[in-house]
């Protein structure tokens, strides 16, 4: 039993980490999560690798693992573009993400010793999820490890039903982008509890009655919106969590670990798929080269035909003669030395009966000249 329980632990410890990208709303309570998230974890002897990629933070809460503070500086990168506070964290981000392969390198070590890797992003959401790093960030972590997008949602702002469906039209936007298993979390339930948002989602008939006491035209908007994100809404894991408190991280935990499941069963098969994809491209870019290097070199072959050459040598492709250059017999390659023939003389015992078959020519053709009745 023993040793069946340490095999177990083994095989956990060997099986790639979770990356969790915390994504959400300034002000929605993002970086306090992803403290409270390590806080968890800890307790639990299962120490989280924590990277922070928001440039502009003053005070981080947690102990990063990897900070992106420490290879760009955000104020240096305004100064020097002349930027303004969004267009640095952009230009910071698109910095640090020409570097992330060294993250990717930095998670795989650490792959035995945690088993999540959390992500910290900056507050302006639209920084991450519509910029070109974002993009490379999240497919270089999805393509590699088991990746689960969270959106971190204030419960306390999203009791107007604007609001909240701004919220989920932003979640909706975020999970059809990234293409990846889909956590909402509503913080925040130690000032309000997120039992009417859930209602809202389930229950069609009584999110109008809350549409019915606004007015202005944009809830005619979210009228029509609420008809749309129906499919949204019955696939979508929600969780309430008090990132203060720390109550709801058992839920988390739980559509956590199905999110996860969903990654591998529908995911990680697509990912597959496009890698094979990628790689048969290059191979056939390889092939066609190839076949355009024979060629080539084929027609330089035919143009050289007439030259003195051995059968074998003919007879082979050029690509054969490339590969098998250097790899010849003991004796072909006595045969093929000429660094120790002396030129001169070769050349002189080819010169002499050359000449002398001259001279017997010229001197018939002067008798048949001088005699030309014999």
């Amino acid at each position: 039993m023993a040793a069946a329980a340490a095999a177990a632990a083994e095989s956990a410890l060997a099986a790639p980490p979770v990356c969790v990208l915390v994504l959400g709303m300034a002000g929605s309570g993002k970086t306090t999560f992803v403290q409270r998230l390590g806080a968890h974890l800890h307790g639990q002897r299962c120490p989280p690798y924590l990277i922070n990629l928001d440039p502009a933070v003053r005070d981080l809460p947690f102990p990063a693992s990897i900070d992106i503070r420490d290879t760009v500086k955000y104020k240096e990168v305004m100064k020097q573009y002349g930027l303004g506070p969004n267009g640095g964290i952009v230009t910071s981000l698109n910095l640090f993400a020409t570097r992330f392969d060294q993250v990717m390198k930095f998670i795989e070590k650490r792959q035995n010793a945690s088993k999540y890797v959390i992500i910290d992003t900056p507050g302006q959401i639209e920084v991450f999820t519509w910029s070109a790093s974002g993009t490379i960030i999240t497919e270089a972590l999805a393509s590699s490890f088991p990746s689960v997008v969270v959106y971190v949602m204030d419960t306390s702002r999203s009791t107007n039903p604007i609001t909240f469906m701004s919220n989920m039209l932003y979640a909706c936007s975020i999970l059809y982008k990234t293409k990846l298993p889909f956590i909402v979390v509503m913080n925040k339930t130690d000032i309000i509890d997120h039992s009417f948002a859930v209602e809202w989602m389930q229950d069609f008939e009584t999110f109008q009655d809350a549409l019915n006491q606004e007015t202005s035209y944009v809830s005619n908007l979210t009228r029509s919106m609420s008809l749309v994100l129906d499919e949204f809404y019955s696939s979508l894991k929600v969780v309430g969590v008090s990132a203060v408190l720390g109550t709801g991280l058992d839920d988390f935990f739980v559509q956590l670990s199905k999110a996860v499941d969903e990654y591998e069963r529908e995911y990680r098969p697509e990912y597959e798929r496009l890698r094979k994809t990628l790689e048969e491209a290059q191979n056939k870019q390889k092939r066609d080269q190839l076949e355009h290097l024979w060629k080539d070199m084929g027609s330089v072959c035919v143009q050289g035909g007439t030259l003195a050459g051995s059968d074998d040598a003919t007879a082979m492709g050029p690509s054969e003669l490339i590969l098998t250059r250097g790899t010849l017999d003991e004796e072909e390659e006595r045969e093929s030395d000429t660094d120790d023939i002396d030129h001169e003389v070769t050349e002189e015992s080819h010169e002499e009966p050359a000449f002398r078959n001259f001279m017997q020519e010229t001197r018939m053709k002067y008798q048949r000249r001088s005699n030309p009745n014999e």
